[in-house]
């Protein structure tokens, strides 16, 4: 339209006002170069060579500072060669040597282990040096005393012997003057020589040390009291020391204390493996001991009934034991291994172990350290407990059943399998062991390895059951046959006489108590 067109018309000349005005403004600012560029060159000719040649000047020192420090650059890097190759060098000394301390400590912790334990050790012998040192002098104190004990019990040997002499001598000159007198009186030298020799032993017996003066044991002839003990059988049966308690032990792994008076049972003690085989009670009566064939023994206190020890040990079959008349907690077994154990009571631990050629059957105690052991191979014989020495041996059966020490200790009785009974004098078994008696009948017969026959408190009377079921009673006194008692019914394994007069004998299934 009309007044667009006069709008752009006007746009158009306020644009050419403005180019106009911005023309003007730019020749203003560019007047001085202008002017500048019209003056003559000949004016500023001199100043630019002056400060050509200034330049140049310096520049040829820059040239030279460049190359000094090119140089010292060139130094440098060689220098920092050097360096960094010894620095490798340093770092792989560094390393080896740590690598090597390393090494050294490992080998000074080893060596410190090993100080340590030389030293325990050093610790440890010096330890074992002064226990020894003293079980030495303890034992060379022991020594002494044994050594002045020796002495001792030597110079009162000597004196035994010649006291003993002394009564041999008394007893001779008795049994001369007996005959005499005996011849006086009339009568045949059978009886005359009989009451002679009963008159001397009676001296001489009543001079011995173990000489106890007890009441004649009566031979018994009735059965009083049956006790039905066991259940299986009884295998062991045993009188309380000084008492009329009679202990038993059987298949029913029991052992039972009975009255033998009224036939009561008193107390019954458990705990036991095994069949019991042998029976034995220390002197002081407070503890009961079993072998069995568990190859074990038990202790019982017979106060209570508590088990005491369980003693473990043999290898076999305990077939018997025995306690000391005079040490009250040493005891001694026998097993089907051969060997013999000497036990403490008070720890409970095996002191010693005799080993034998053959099983030791049966054993009892004779003196305070020396007991009798009665072998399958039918020998006895003697050892000393502190040594484990066989002193002296006795061929006595085809097969020992059993041996019985008497109540003075001077004679020990064996039974043998094939039913013979032999009566040995023990009190010097280091010199000699006579036998004092024989005793046989044609009906006794022992129950196999294990029957055990009994000496009477007098130690006049042995007793002895029978696979027939009978009690052959003979008397050293009498000049006869034996006393035979009826019975039991089934063989007759074991027989137990009291200090106090009765005679106990089981067989499988009862015990018989006999006045």
């Amino acid at each position: 339209t009309q007044a667009e067109a006069d709008a752009g018309k006007a746009a158009i000349q306020r644009a050419l006002r403005a180019l106009r005005q911005r023309h003007l403004v730019e020749e203003g600012a560019h007047r001085p170069a202008i002017e500048a560029l019209n003056r003559p060159f000949a004016a500023h000719a001199l100043e630019w060579k002056e400060k050509a040649e200034k330049n140049e000047l310096e520049l040829q020192q820059c040239y030279k500072a460049q190359s000094r420090l090119s140089e010292q650059l060139v130094s440098e890097i060689n220098e920092a060669k050097t360096s960094k190759a010894l620095l490798k060098e340093k770092e792989a000394l560094i390393t080896a040597l740590q690598s090597e301390l390393q090494q050294t400590s490992e080998e000074n912790v080893q060596l410190k282990q090993s100080l340590e334990e030389k030293t325990n050790a050093l610790d440890l012998l010096v330890q074992e040096h002064q226990a020894a040192k003293a079980e030495l002098e303890r034992v060379l104190t022991k020594l002494k005393a044994v050594e002045h004990e020796n002495t001792q019990l030597v110079e009162r040997l000597m004196q035994a012997k010649m006291v003993e002499a002394e009564k041999l001598n008394e007893a001779n000159a008795m049994y001369e003057e007996m005959v005499l007198k005996l011849k006086a009186a009339g009568l045949g030298a059978g009886g005359i020589q009989h009451h002679a020799q009963q008159e001397a032993d009676g001296v001489i017996r009543r001079s011995e040390a173990g000489y106890v003066d007890i009441m004649e044991t009566p031979i018994p002839s009735t059965c009083r009291i049956t006790i039905r003990a066991h259940d299986g059988g009884c295998g062991s049966i045993i009188f309380q020391n000084n008492t009329d308690k009679l202990i038993s032990g059987g298949q029913d792994q029991t052992v039972k204390i009975w009255s033998a008076h009224t036939g009561a049972l008193t107390s019954t003690l458990q705990g036991c493996l095994g069949t019991v085989n042998d029976l034995a009670v220390t002197n002081d009566n407070k503890f009961v001991i079993a072998a069995c064939s568990s190859n074990k023994l038990f202790v019982w206190e017979v106060n209570g009934g508590r088990p005491r020890h369980t003693l473990t040990g043999h290898t076999k079959n305990v077939c018997s034991v025995d306690a000391s008349w005079v040490k009250s907690l040493v005891i001694a077994s026998s097993s089907n291994d051969r060997t013999i154990k000497i036990w403490d009571l008070q720890t409970g631990f095996c002191k010693s172990t005799i080993m034998s050629a053959s099983n030791p059957n049966t054993l009892a105690f004779i003196h305070g350290d020396a007991i009798c052991s009665g072998h399958r191979d039918g020998s006895l014989k003697f050892h000393d407990i502190r040594s484990g020495k066989c002193f002296a041996t006795v061929a006595a059966h085809i097969d020992v059943s059993s041996i019985c020490v008497t109540r003075s200790k001077n004679h020990v009785l064996s039974s043998g399998r094939e039913g013979v009974h032999k009566l040995f004098d023990v009190r010097m078994p280091t010199e000699v062991v006579e036998i004092c008696g024989t005793f046989r009948a044609p009906s006794n017969r022992l129950v196999g390895s294990w029957g055990r026959a009994c000496i009477s408190p007098d130690e006049n009377c042995i007793a002895s059951g029978s696979s027939d079921g009978s009690v052959c009673i003979w008397s050293r006194s009498k000049n006869e046959g034996p006393t035979i008692l009826e019975g039991h019914s089934l063989p007759v394994v074991t027989s137990a006489w009291s200090e106090f007069g009765p005679l106990a004998t089981a067989d499988k299934n009862h015990i018989h108590i006999w006045a």
